[in-house]
């Protein structure tokens, strides 16, 4: 290969390298974000909603973490776990949690690649959205505050700082339950006439037992009569 073909060939090589890099770096804090993990949450029910912290420093750790309920969809029902080494908080506005804080007890925290969960039983949950926002803020033992509260875009484009966000299922329908429960329910008339037909079978074949055998034995009588005669 000539000097100047090998020079392109280590060109093209150095800017494949330097986009890749370039490529990861873009997508590295991706797996960082603060992000709720949830199973299938229906309108209007209840359910439990983690909230996944990864410590996205090399140096310092999570030591708190601060997670807004949204006021236009208020739930009266907000419970945490009790989680070792941490301390949760409820912020309420009469009879509605407004949010919830975890804070570490001295000497605890979310070191550097680690990562914790903090579960919320809520609900009920609201049944005019499919979509629940939840901004969060995400403190360090170095002082450093990190905002998650950026909204969903209507690009479907994810922000830089996503809030973490929990999709809703459409409600149960009632009126289907109600239906599907009605028709498996058994018809008391109906048990009585299958409970007199197996009945009157068994009698039936009750009979037809006693006939064969008095048959039978009519038969052998028959036999040695007719042998003692011989």
């Amino acid at each position: 290969m000539s000097a100047r073909p090998r020079r392109l060939a280590l060109r093209a090589a150095t800017v494949l390298t330097a986009a890749t890099a370039a490529v990861l770096v873009t997508a590295a804090p991706a797996f960082a974000h603060v992000t709720a993990q949830a199973g299938d949450l229906r309108q209007g029910g209840y359910g439990v909603v983690t909230l996944r912290v990864p410590t996205e420093s090399e140096t310092a750790g999570t030591v708190a973490l601060r997670v807004s309920l949204p006021a236009e969809h208020p739930l009266r029902s907000v419970r945490t776990s009790p989680m070792p080494g941490w301390t949760a908080a409820l912020e309420r506005s009469g009879e509605t949690v407004t949010a919830v804080t975890w804070t570490a007890d001295p000497g605890v925290r979310v070191g550097p690649g680690e990562f914790a969960e903090f579960p919320l039983s809520v609900g009920p949950l609201p049944t005019d959205t499919d979509l629940l926002v939840l901004p969060a803020v995400q403190t360090y033992d170095d002082g450093e505050v990190v905002a998650w509260d950026q909204p969903p875009t209507a690009d479907g484009s994810e922000p830089e700082r996503p809030a973490p966000t929990v999709e809703l299922l459409p409600a149960e329908d009632a009126t289907a339950t109600d239906t599907t429960a009605t028709d498996t329910t058994a018809d008391p008339a109906g048990e009585d006439d299958t409970a007199r037909w197996i009945g009157g079978a068994g009698l039936l074949v009750g009979a037809l037992g006693l006939g064969l055998g008095g048959g039978a034995v009519l038969q052998n009588r028959r036999r040695t009569k007719e042998e003692s005669t011989r």
